[in-house]
């Protein structure tokens, strides 16, 4: 039980901490999702994998108006509900360690964070311009959609291996 509650609350954490630039958490969710969708499928889940088809659809949908400059807005609701659903997800699929390859993005803003806070605490420095990560490149003087698209190429291709790890490896 101890091991389940860490890993739901730190992968909501997580994607809350991501949801800071427009369409940044939800794209990464598309992505995570459907790879999980895929994964589910493989083990003959199909309802977990209609259900992951569903969420990434209405992520879709959320997207075409979230994007730069974003009509509508997740929040720490919509964010820390879909980062709980995700580790949901891992678990049912017993692919809970795939979750920081598919979810990889998340698991780098989330230990940004820590990083900065615990250097901030015991030397007095900060080592990131900002934190989490993807204020640190908009800090560096990259724009917010580049932030955007670069972080979710990242995404895509570690989500991309931990699907072929579950393929081949896990599964």
């Amino acid at each position: 039980v101890p091991i389940f509650m860490f890993i739901v609350i730190g992968t909501a954490n997580a994607v809350n901490v991501t949801d800071g630039l427009d369409g940044l958490a939800g794209g990464l969710l598309v992505i995570a999702f459907g790879s999980f969708a895929v994964v589910a499928f493989l083990q003959g889940l199909t309802v977990l994998s209609g259900f992951c088809g569903v969420v990434v659809g209405a992520l879709a949908a959320f997207l075409w108006y979230n994007i730069p400059p974003a009509s509508f807005f997740m929040g720490d609701t919509g964010a820390l509900a879909l980062g709980g659903t995700l580790a949901v997800m891992a678990f049912m699929t017993d692919t809970v360690l795939l979750l920081p390859l598919i979810g990889f993005v998340f698991l780098v803003e989330m230990l940004s964070v820590i990083v900065q806070l615990t250097s901030k605490r015991l030397r007095g420095k900060k080592i990131f311009l900002a934190a989490p990560v993807h204020h640190h490149f908009e800090a560096s003087g990259w724009g917010e959609s580049k932030v955007t698209m670069r972080l979710w190429i990242i995404g895509s291709f570690a989500a991309f291996l931990g699907v072929l790890v579950g393929i081949y490896g896990y599964l």
